[in-house]
């Protein structure tokens, strides 16, 4: 199962993978390197979603995307709730290469508000919950473009898509470069 990049040169997108850096709910350092890498089955789907979101003047902004089961685990021992974070025992559909979280970017550079931040573990970020039309509005675009594109959405987290029957893709084992040994 070859997992292939994304780069700001190879798709038109903006990375900021939150987790090589301490811009994320932990405030650590869980990977070292801010690679973006998906399966390339979930790639073509993505490819269409860039599509529909040009289409809109929108481009998307990637903030993770696989996930070594290294730095799965790092996550489920900060922050073991598994609303927001799939136990590593079960293994999460980032470490199989086939979910990806993102936000809009307008025409501006500016990301879309969404009525949370990415990695808010609140119900604010949860879909259809109490948030500002405006907000309401643009996670049914986001969600409309992926779910057009073919991806489905988890319903606790705005931000999440990932493959139609994601748990049935084997976990990947290599870290790809992301995590050192």
């Amino acid at each position: 199962m070859p997992l292939i990049e994304i780069t700001e040169k190879s798709h038109p997108v903006i990375l900021d993978i939150r987790y090589a850096s301490t811009n994320n709910f932990t405030k650590k350092i869980i990977y070292e390197e801010p690679l973006c890498l998906i399966l390339d089955e979930a790639l073509v789907l993505f490819e269409k979603a860039i599509v529909l979101a040009q289409k809109q003047n929108f481009t998307f902004k990637i903030f993770d995307a696989f996930r070594p089961q290294k730095a799965q685990e790092r996550l489920w021992e900060i922050c073991p709730n598994d609303m927001y974070i799939m136990p590593p025992s079960k293994g999460s559909v980032h470490t199989r290469g086939v979910a990806i979280d993102l936000t809009l970017v307008d025409a501006d550079g500016t990301e879309l508000d969404m009525g949370t931040p990415f990695d808010d573990f609140t119900e604010k970020s949860h879909h259809g919950t109490h948030i500002s039309a405006e907000a309401e509005r643009n996670r049914y675009m986001l969600l409309g473009i992926m779910t057009t594109a073919g991806f489905d959405f988890y319903r606790n987290e705005w931000w999440h898509y990932q493959m139609f029957s994601a748990q049935s893709f084997d976990l990947i084992r290599e870290s790809y470069g992301i995590m050192k040994a």
